[in-house]
């Protein structure tokens, strides 16, 4: 059985590029949301095994959805997926309960390798 994946990211060009990674793979993209409040409002619906989250979005920023996510439902699994690898971007990840950070621009391996880890 495929693991569901909600990907969060206003850009249209990293949804390409994730749904190209993950061809041929085990995880398959369930939902597609373009802001942290969509991400917040489709969570309990779309029931995600991961959720991948862009930092920099309209509105309601990634941290912070990643934050009502997570106290809404401790048990969510958020990898934070950015262009913004800053040491206390990294430790806020961390600090709300991101599972992983991956850097803008991805590599297949890098991405699955960091699912992996957040969904042991």
């Amino acid at each position: 059985m495929s693991k569901r994946i909600m990907v969060v990211d206003d850009s249209r060009l990293v949804r390409v590029q994730l749904e190209d990674a993950l061809k041929g793979t085990e995880y398959e993209i369930a939902a597609y949301c373009r802001s942290g409040e969509d991400a917040i409002e489709q969570y309990d619906a779309v029931k995600p095994d991961l959720v991948t989250m862009d930092i920099i979005m309209q509105g309601i920023d990634g941290l912070d959805a990643a934050e009502i996510i997570l106290k809404n439902h401790p048990d969510a699994r958020i990898v934070m997926v950015s262009s913004l690898a800053y040491d206390d971007t990294f430790e806020r990840a961390k600090a709300i309960g991101a599972k992983g950070f991956i850097d803008k621009p991805f590599h297949q391996e890098q991405l699955l390798n960091i699912f992996e880890q957040a969904l042991a």
